[in-house]
């Protein structure tokens, strides 16, 4: 449920891709109908949704996990009808969660065991000789 007191303005997130990338996902964006800026925003929401457990409503009495659209066509219902109106950012922050914090404590994790390390000359994070 989205919080009614969460600062929903707009603020700027810049990032370097290559320019290959980024005419990449222009073009991605164009299909879509997007702008860039709200291409971006969905592939990273979706992409973060990738990172979290299945929710009870996403898995079949078999307990795998389903990916048909009438699972999010279920969970858009849900939320609006607890919700009530939600722009675009907003209804794409109720369906996918928050995962920065689990990810920083996974790689802090993976790096005390030695098995991840950051180098900025490989440009981001490395699995270490050290896998078990």
């Amino acid at each position: 449920m989205a919080d009614e007191n969460a600062d929903t303005s707009r603020t700027a997130v810049k990032t370097y891709v290559p320019a290959y990338q980024k005419r990449i996902w222009a073009e991605h964006a164009d299909e879509l109908g997007m702008s860039q800026s709200e291409f971006l925003s969905t592939m990273v929401q979706a992409g973060r949704r990738g990172f979290e457990p299945a929710s009870e409503s996403e898995t079949t009495s078999t307990n795998t996990t389903t990916t048909d659209s009438s699972d999010l066509e279920g969970r858009i219902e849900a939320v609006l009808a607890d919700s009530g109106p939600l722009s675009w950012n907003e209804l794409v922050a109720e369906l996918t969660d928050d995962i920065e914090e689990r990810l920083d404590d996974a790689l802090q994790d993976l790096q005390s065991a030695n098995r991840v390390s950051y180098s900025g000359r490989s440009g981001g994070y490395t699995l270490t000789g050290e896998q078990p």
